[in-house]
């Protein structure tokens, strides 16, 4: 039984602390929809994600209205579609084409999976799907796509580093018009995770069932809002707690939503994704956290003890509410996404250098910043390189999501509207690693012992 003061606890988080969940996905898997005539292939993608994902609009608001719980996001990850064109061949855009429509049948924003998992090399049907990335997200509107560079276990495919820059900057310039959103749609990853439900890198890893509803839980207000009752004097351990203690309640919350809503879509249930996801809602910041916790605002000296301390708490909260934790869980720290991340960096605290610092310490990695419109492929992958590098060392999963902002000054900014928010372009450093990145050729794979 619940008791009168935990339901007032979550009804206030709902209302006054901007919890939700922020999202259901549905994961299908599309390996029984191969076939060497590429149009019988779209169409049987068509036919099965419309099929299995049908009623997941209406459930997720079945859900909310009886619960009370805002659901934001209905979504759908699928595999990655190289593999389908591994056996179809053809112009990999008629799958981008097939899917966006899907996603508009059914009603969802998004739909994740125009996947290439390259980490140790490629293929022919990977490297097609890579090259058309800049033009199926300039022509669809609700895919997004990703692309898994490196591992601890392969090392770094320094190769597709090169083309990575190379991609994320056509398809900022193929978008320009609008505000460069296809780089917005774009992950590169380093040690991708198979059941992610956030945008824009999810895909249906080739472990997951057949279909599965993975769930997506934020709720940095009531965090904030917990930390700020805490004493100033608080000894940094008693926040600890305090932390652990509300990512257990706000687990609980999508494990309740995850579960029901898989019985009611008859797929099994995967897992709650605990992860603190800003909006740029002015109460629904990560970076707010930080500051409530001691900072006078993020980006100065100890922003990364601060966040590595929230980071691990989070993760302990979570793992004691549920069984089957995954996704990335932890905390997120996109600039334009996060109404205290954006202030900082214009106020010029938060540089790029102590945000890729902070990456070794939160959940994923540099994701929505918005950099100089004039940028090189090169140092593009440079910033890819140092972040897959991070990751492949520290075992996590790191990613980039970078928006080189064509034809905007250098003292400008994108604003995306909505949950994507806005940022102003940050400044890079000016030096060149060219010479370094076109060496191309495989990272090796890190030692595992003598661990320093």
């Amino acid at each position: 039984m619940f008791e009168h003061q935990e339901i007032l606890e979550t009804v206030q988080m709902i209302q006054d602390q901007d919890l939700d969940i922020r999202t259901i996905t549905m994961g299908i898997s599309l390996t029984d929809c191969a076939d060497s005539d590429i149009e019988a292939s779209c169409k049987k993608v068509y036919d099965k994600v419309t099929t299995k994902a049908g009623r997941l609009v209406e459930v997720g608001e079945q859900l909310e209205r009886e619960y009370g719980i805002p659901i934001v996001n209905k979504r759908i990850a699928v595999s990655p579609i190289s593999q389908l064109l591994a056996a179809s061949g053809g112009d990999p855009i008629r799958y981008a084409e097939a899917l966006d429509k899907a996603a508009k049948t059914i009603g969802v924003n998004y739909i994740g999976g125009y996947t290439a998992l390259v980490h140790k090399g490629s293929s022919p049907a990977e490297d097609a799907l890579i090259d058309s990335i800049p033009e199926a997200l300039a022509q669809t509107e609700r895919v997004c796509a990703s692309v898994n560079i490196g591992s601890t276990r392969a090392g770094i495919n320094m190769d597709a580093v090169i083309e990575m820059g190379q991609v994320i900057r056509k398809a900022a310039e193929l978008t320009q018009d609008r505000q460069c959103v296809g780089a917005s749609k774009l992950v590169v990853f380093c040690n991708a995770v198979e059941d992610n439900p956030f945008m824009a890198g999810a895909f249906h890893g080739a472990g997951e069932p057949d279909c599965v509803i993975n769930v997506g839980v934020s709720g940095p207000g009531v965090v904030r809002s917990a930390v700020g009752q805490a004493p100033k004097d608080a000894p940094i351990n008693e926040i600890s707690e305090i932390i652990k203690k509300t990512a257990f309640k706000i687990t609980r919350t999508g494990q309740l939503i995850g579960t029901e809503a898989a019985k009611r879509l008859n797929v099994p249930f995967g897992i709650v994704d605990i992860s603190l996801a800003p909006t740029p809602a002015a109460g629904d910041s990560v970076a707010y956290i930080l500051e409530e916790m001691g900072l006078e605002e993020v980006g100065t000296h100890g922003t990364i003890a601060t966040l590595g301390l929230l980071n691990d708490a989070v993760k302990k909260g979570g793992v004691m509410a549920s069984s089957h934790v995954g996704g990335l869980s932890g905390a997120f720290i996109p600039v334009s996404e996060d109404a205290g991340m954006i202030a900082a960096a214009e106020s010029g605290t938060l540089k790029l250098n102590t945000l890729t610092a902070m990456t070794a310490v939160c959940s994923v990695g540099l994701d929505m910043i918005v950099i100089p419109g004039e940028t090189s492929p090169e140092t593009i992958s440079a910033i890819i390189a140092d972040e897959a590098m991070i990751g492949m060392i520290n075992s996590k999963t790191t990613a980039v999501r970078l928006i080189p902002a064509v034809g905007v000054p250098d003292d400008g900014e994108l604003n995306f509207g909505g949950l994507f928010g806005k940022a102003p372009v940050m400044p890079l450093e000016t030096k060149k690693a060219d010479t370094f990145i076109r060496r191309g050729g495989r990272i090796p794979a890190p030692i595992q012992s003598l661990k320093n």
